[in-house]
């Protein structure tokens, strides 16, 4: 058995719990937003406000202000002013308001979380000036938290607050370490990372030596912006309603300044308050979808705004590597090692370097970062980074060939040389086809395998067809050339999209036999019946029995077509340059004859209907065609999607239709031209000019 509690242990136990249970009251009047009982309960305390209520060492006011009940905060600093400090030290009430609890945030910290206390955070200063410098445990001030949490008005009060402190002086140092923690990231990294570009803009127009300033990772805020492609309206995919919706939204102005704010425009006024507070109101009252839309597309607007800003400030693309390939064309395999793959060996780098925003917004498909950057310095197309890629090669092996077409249509002189670049391992441009992109898979990409494999057959063509010719054989570093290299990396995709389509042949070939099962017994079940002496349909004459009849046989007709065209598939040796053309055309015709297939029965069904209640009103027939399409109709969109997708063979068969016949007409390419070998056609006496063969990019 325990001994009894001493009567000063027992007085202890019954301190603690009472103490416990003011705490737990008042922890819950907080929760409850219960200001009265708050304030009532810390007149019972002997810190009062300061009490540290929290296991995580957090005051009563910490509380408070992290709650952003701002009139509660004005409250408990002004009963922490009518509180008697102990006789011991007259300061102790203001060293008790820069406490800090377990991870070193002050009520200045917490304060900056939020816009509505700004007039709270001049009275913690006032009463505590050190607050505005103290850090919490990741080296982070209340300005750093400002900027963090987006909080505007918050930013430029404090912001204020520090340049009234190093209006006089000199010491930059000093002043650049309250917008950086201790990792080396800035308010302008914070910012755009946590995507308040508004606030970014504004940091960045004020403070534009943060601009070049790099983060533990060595990234600048450009850099992080370019890796950022849903920032952008056409860095991330969109589909072409949405982009509509966006493009007809307007939006309001967001309030920053362009040029540097003054120190009387820092404070936010109470007018300022109301005027948010009426706003977060008025919002309850939009339409939820159009008012996301319109937040999106004003972040769109604020992200392009802060780009145009960053791309005016680098340069970035400066710090190019040499030009010179460091592997010569090569079509054997004979000799010894390039200098490329000797380099390979001996370089290993274990940090791996930020590229140049050039080369991060060509990754992430940021067109508009790419196309400001080479509007403003158009010698940046020639940028070679450490690997020895320039925006082609990027552009192709992260498959972003909007960047790839807009750099091939306005970049024609540079593109002469930049498609003959070969990177440190030895890859042309049309290697780059064949080598996948790491980490920048096409997530969220749920088209078949048989389609992005076409899709990739067809990029190779494309790539092909501008590749001077002496590229096509050339080996890399590792002895392959393109096409070899394109078929050992496509290998599982070529056997996921051949068990696919198999698949998917299979399906529809049981589908097709099923409906030409039925149109073949449906002509010999005539609606209606037949006469028992003549052996004639009774309903011969009547105009619907054709209707019936033809859609009937078209039905059967379509469907047995089908099946042959599905057999087709399924005994196709399917070669790999099958996948290009041959393969998807033959699915595409499959599934259109069985579209017309179901059209057809379900017109004969609809047609046998009215027959036998040819005598009801019209708009009964309109109901029963109107039923009769209803399962047409969503087996056709069912299969839009890949219709969508097929689409490209198609144009690429019409392309080659089109490359096969002379066209009449004249290029202003073809006159600047050196004049060629006449063409078989040309000798014949055909007044047309032939198509050139050849790219004029070529040299």
């Amino acid at each position: 058995h325990l001994p009894p509690p001493t009567p000063r242990a027992a007085l202890s136990l019954s301190l603690m719990a009472s103490t416990a249970n003011i705490d737990a009251e008042l922890y819950g009047a907080l929760m409850n937003g219960d200001g009265n009982m708050v304030m009532e309960l810390c007149r019972r305390i002997p810190d009062g406000p300061l009490h540290i209520l929290t296991i995580h060492d957090d005051t009563v006011l910490h509380m408070a202000t992290y709650s952003k009940q701002k009139d509660l905060v004005f409250q408990l600093l002004i009963m922490i002013r009518e509180l008697p400090p102990p006789d011991t030290d007259s300061d102790h009430l203001d060293k008790m308001l820069i406490h800090q609890n377990d991870i070193g945030n002050t009520v200045l910290h917490e304060a900056a979380t939020s816009n509505r206390i700004v007039p709270a955070a001049m009275e913690m200063l006032r009463r505590a000036p050190k607050l505005l410098s103290m850090r919490n445990e990741r080296g982070e001030t209340a300005l750093f938290r400002a900027a963090r949490y987006g909080k505007i008005h918050m930013f430029k009060y404090l912001d204020g607050e520090v340049n009234k402190i190093f209006a006089s002086e000199g010491r930059e140092e000093a002043r650049t370490d309250f917008y950086k923690r201790d990792d080396k990231t800035t308010v302008l990294h914070i910012s755009i990372l946590a995507e308040f570009f508004d606030l970014a803009f504004y940091i960045a127009s004020n403070h534009e030596y943060l601009v070049g300033e790099r983060d533990g990772d060595g990234m600048t805020a450009l850099q992080l912006l370019a890796c950022n492609p849903s920032a952008f309206k056409y860095g991330s995919k969109q589909r072409s309603l949405e982009r509509l919706i966006i493009s007809c939204v307007t939006t309001e102005d967001t309030g920053v300044t362009e040029e540097g704010a003054s120190t009387e425009d820092t404070a936010v006024t109470e007018e300022e308050e109301e005027e948010d507070e009426e706003e977060e109101v008025q919002s309850c009252f939009r339409v939820p979808l159009w008012e996301a839309i319109r937040n999106r597309k004003k972040r769109y607007d604020s992200a392009w705004k802060l780009a145009q800003f960053l791309i005016s400030k680098d340069t970035s693309w400066e710090a190019t590597e040499s030009a010179m390939d460091k592997s010569k064309p090569k079509t054997h395999k004979y000799g010894g090692p390039s200098i490329a793959s000797q380099d390979q060996e001996i370089i290993s780098t274990p940090f791996k370097v930020a590229e140049t925003p050039l080369i991060l917004a060509t990754k992430s498909g940021i067109i508009q970062i790419v196309e400001e950057i080479l509007k403003r310095y158009p010698q940046a197309v020639e940028y070679v980074d450490g690997e020895g890629r320039n925006i082609l090669h990027v552009a192709i092996k992260y498959r972003q060939m909007h960047i790839f077409d807009f750099v091939a249509t306005t970049m024609e002189i540079p593109m002469m040389r930049l498609i003959r670049k070969t990177d440190n391992k030895g890859n042309s441009i049309l290697h780059m086809v064949g080598i996948k992109a790491d980490g920048h898979e096409a997530e969220e990409d749920m088209r078949s395998p048989a389609l992005l494999l076409q899709d990739d057959l067809l990029l190779f063509e494309h790539v092909k067809t501008i590749l001077e010719s002496h590229f096509i054989n050339h080996l890399n570093s590792e002895g392959h050339t393109a096409e070899k290299l394109f078929g050992d990396s496509k290998a599982q995709l070529r056997a996921d999209a051949k068990e696919w389509l198999h698949r998917t042949a299979e399906n529809c070939s049981i589908v097709a036999v099923l409906i030409a099962t039925v149109a073949f017994a449906a002509a010999y079940t005539v609606p209606g019946g037949s006469n028992e002496t003549t052996g004639y349909p009774i309903l011969l004459n009547q105009p619907f029995f054709v209707v019936f009849t033809l859609t009937d046989v078209l039905s059967l007709t379509f469907a047995l077509t089908s099946v042959l065209v599905f057999l087709s598939i399924l005994t196709s040796p399917f070669r790999l340059k099958d996948f290009k053309q041959s393969l998807p055309q033959k699915l595409m015709l499959g599934v259109t004859l069985l579209i017309f297939s179901v059209s057809m029965m379900m017109l004969a069904f609809a047609a046998t209907i009215i027959l036998l209640i040819r005598n009801e009103e019209q708009w009964t027939k309109i109901a029963l065609y109107s039923a009769a399409f209803l399962p047409v109709t969503i087996f056709a969109f069912s299969y839009l999607p890949l219709y969508i997708s097929l689409m490209k063979t198609f144009k690429y068969f019409l392309n080659n239709i089109g490359e096969a016949f002379p066209r009449c007409c004249f290029h202003k390419s073809q006159a600047r031209s050196t004049p060629s070998i006449p063409t078989q056609s040309q000798a014949s006496g055909s007044t047309c000019t032939p198509t050139p063969q050849t790219n004029h990019y070529l040299v």
